[in-house]
């Protein structure tokens, strides 16, 4: 059976998992709000794709009112005559609060905010909702990449070096994300997969605190970094989404996961991350 890939999102990841299928010959649909582009549907027309999917990739997070693509979409999701696997790209929010202990693919999930909550409750209507069909839960550390780092936030004066003394976080390069997708996506395609719920981190090898992230791009960048400032006395003028982030304290083991998709990530760790976004810039200028 040919492959055909339905990607929920037309966002930074959702985009790049687009163009790694494109490069891979994959034929790919992407929904969006705002349609453009002639591999690009409306989301409110997604039903026809839906029905001719293979595979489903959603990028979208929940609303207040839960998982807007199956608010609109279940029943179709259900009863896709075609469907083989699904992707839900979910967050390792949901393990809230550790103190800075692990976790890894088999920790009980303990959501410590509505938003995780809400997260937590997006991946059960996955469960539901895919039935038989193979489902990976993909739980994704903080995002960074082209366009979408430490050197952009240096450059627009917007850095800052908090200190949290033993405040970690994981994180993850784009394309590690977009490799573990299409890695995921050739197991079902090769019958290596079978039907069922699997967790997988996508988290990288170092968590670290974000003052060291800085530190290393400002010094890439051959610039002074910031001063260093503390987060009891920023944390009055923080978003609550902001205040959220840093009063959680985890670290995220993938080990399982970079065995069951049988890779290693290209960037284990923010530094060799951070140095191929500049070596990238300065061969084609900096990201939008």
């Amino acid at each position: 059976m040919d492959t055909r890939i339905l990607i929920f999102g037309n966002g930074y990841t959702g985009s790049a998992i687009a163009r790694a299928a494109h490069a891979a010959a994959i034929p790919v649909s992407v929904t969006s709000r705002d349609p453009r582009g002639s591999d690009v549907i409306a989301f409110a027309q997604a039903g026809e794709a839906i029905a001719k999917a293979t595979h489903i990739v959603a990028t979208v997070p929940p609303g207040l009112e839960g998982d807007p693509v199956l608010a609109a979409y279940a029943a179709s999701v259900r009863s896709a005559p075609l469907l083989r696997w699904v992707g839900y790209l979910s967050t390792t929010g949901v393990y809230g609060d550790r103190e800075g202990a692990w976790v890894n693919e088999a920790s009980a999930v303990a959501p410590g905010s509505d938003r995780a909550r809400r997260r937590v409750a997006a991946e059960e209507e996955w469960r539901a909702a895919c039935g038989p069909v193979a489902l990976d839960l993909f739980r994704v550390a903080g995002i960074y990449g082209p366009g979408r780092s430490a050197f952009d936030d240096l450059r627009a004066e917007r850095a800052r070096r908090t200190h949290k003394p033993g405040h970690l976080f994981g994180r993850i390069h784009r394309d590690d994300i977009v490799g573990a997708v299409m890695a995921a996506i050739g197991q079902v395609t090769a019958g290596q997969r079978p039907p069922g719920t699997r967790v997988l981190h996508l988290a990288d090898d170092l968590p670290a605190e974000s003052a060291d992230v800085v530190t290393e791009a400002a010094g890439l960048l051959g610039i002074e970094p910031p001063p260093v400032q503390e987060f009891s006395q920023l944390a009055p003028e923080m978003s609550e989404m902001a205040r959220s982030f840093w009063e959680e304290n985890r670290k995220v083991s993938s080990r399982a996961t970079q065995a069951a998709l049988g890779r290693k990530w290209t960037y284990p760790t923010y530094r060799e991350g951070l140095r191929s976004i500049l070596a990238e810039e300065r061969e084609h200028g900096p990201s939008d």
